[in-house]
C-alpha cells in the first residue's frame, strides 16, 4: 500500500521497470513521473549511455527520439557521437540521488566528452569522468571564468547550437563559462538558439537538454519560456562575477562548508496520477 507521506523517491527509485501505459510525461519537470517510458538502448550507431547501474536511460518517447536524431547529426557537427548520461527512471519520480528535476522523462545529460571509436565495457562506463570545461575554481573572487581553450572547441559549440535549433527543445542548461563561449562563437545573424541556453550551477561536464510537452501528455507543465534575447548581456555578466559564486563570509581555515539537507518529497507532493504509474503491472 502506497503512503502519501513516504518519499517518493523510494518508491520511484525501486521500480525496475517502465509502466504499461501509454506514453505520457506527468506534472512538471521536477515534480512528476512518467508513464509508458521507453528506454535508451546502452549502445547505439553514435551514442553510447553511460552509468547504467543506475538505470536511468529511460524517458518519453519524444526524448528517445530526439536523442537518437541528435545523435545521428552528430557527426555532420564534427562531433563523433554521444556520451548520453542520465535521462530518468523507468517510472520517472524523484530520484535516489542527484538530480531534482528529470522527473518526467523528458531531460536528458549529455557529456562534453566525445564517444570514443570503441565500445566502452560496462566497467569503464561506470568508472570513466566526464571532462570539465572550466579553465579553473569559480568560487576565488576575480576568478577566471572563461572555458579552458585546451579542452573547450568550436567542434563543442557547433553540436549545442544544432541540439538547441530542435523545436521540439524547450532549454539547454549549461555552465555560465560555456554560455559565454557560445555567446562569442556564434557570429551570424541568427541568434534565436542561444535564448535557449541557460545558464546555471554545475553543467561544466555535460550539457542538459530538455524537451518541451510532447502531444497527448495531459498534465505536463511546461516552463515559462525565457526571456526575450539571447540572454548574452546583463544577466550573463551577473553570472560571470563574483556575486553568484564567491561566500560573503569566508571559511575560516579547515571548516567544512555547511550542508542543508532538504527533506526528501513525499508521494503526496506528486500528481494523483503518479500513484496509478506506480502501480501499474
Amino acid at each position: 500500500m502506497l503512503r502519501s507521506d513516504r518519499p517518493a523517491k523510494d518508491y520511484f527509485g525501486a521500480a525496475d521497470g517502465p509502466a504499461p501505459l501509454k506514453a505520457r510525461a506527468i506534472g512538471s519537470y521536477a515534480k512528476g513521473c512518467l508513464a509508458g517510458g521507453s528506454v535508451l538502448p546502452p549502445d547505439g550507431p553514435t551514442w553510447q549511455a553511460m552509468r547504467l547501474s543506475r538505470n536511468r536511460n529511460w524517458g518519453h518517447p519524444a526524448l528517445i527520439d530526439y536523442l537518437k536524431d541528435l545523435a545521428a547529426d552528430a557527426p555532420k557537427a564534427g562531433w563523433n557521437g554521444l556520451l548520453v548520461g542520465d535521462l530518468a527512471q523507468p517510472r520517472g519520480g524523484p530520484m535516489t540521488s542527484g538530480h531534482a528535476s528529470h522527473q518526467i522523462g523528458l531531460d536528458a545529460d549529455i557529456w562534453l566528452t566525445e564517444m570514443p571509436n570503441r565500445r566502452l565495457t560496462p566497467e569503464e562506463r561506470e568508472e570513466i569522468s566526464a571532462i570539465s570545461m572550466l579553465k579553473g575554481p569559480l568560487d576565488v573572487k576575480g576568478a577566471d571564468r572563461r572555458v579552458d581553450p585546451a579542452k573547450w572547441t568550436d567542434t563543442h559549440a557547433r553540436l549545442i547550437r544544432h541540439a538547441a535549433s530542435d523545436n521540439r527543445v524547450a532549454r539547454i542548461f549549461v555552465s555560465p563559462t560555456i554560455k559565454k563561449a557560445l555567446c562569442e562563437f556564434e557570429t551570424g545573424r541568427d541568434r534565436e538558439w542561444l535564448r535557449k541556453v541557460r545558464p546555471w550551477w554545475g553543467h561544466h561536464y555535460h550539457f542538459h537538454v530538455r524537451l518541451s510537452c510532447p502531444p497527448g501528455s495531459t498534465g505536463c507543465k511546461d516552463q515559462n519560456p525565457p526571456p526575450p534575447g539571447d540572454g548574452c548581456g546583463a544577466h550573463l555578466t551577473y553570472w560571470l562575477s563574483d556575486e553568484p559564486w564567491v561566500p560573503k563570509e569566508p571559511r575560516k581555515p579547515g571548516e567544512k562548508p555547511k550542508v542543508v539537507k532538504k527533506r526528501p518529497m513525499a508521494l503526496a507532493a506528486l500528481p494523483q496520477d503518479c500513484r496509478t504509474v506506480l502501480t501499474a503491472n
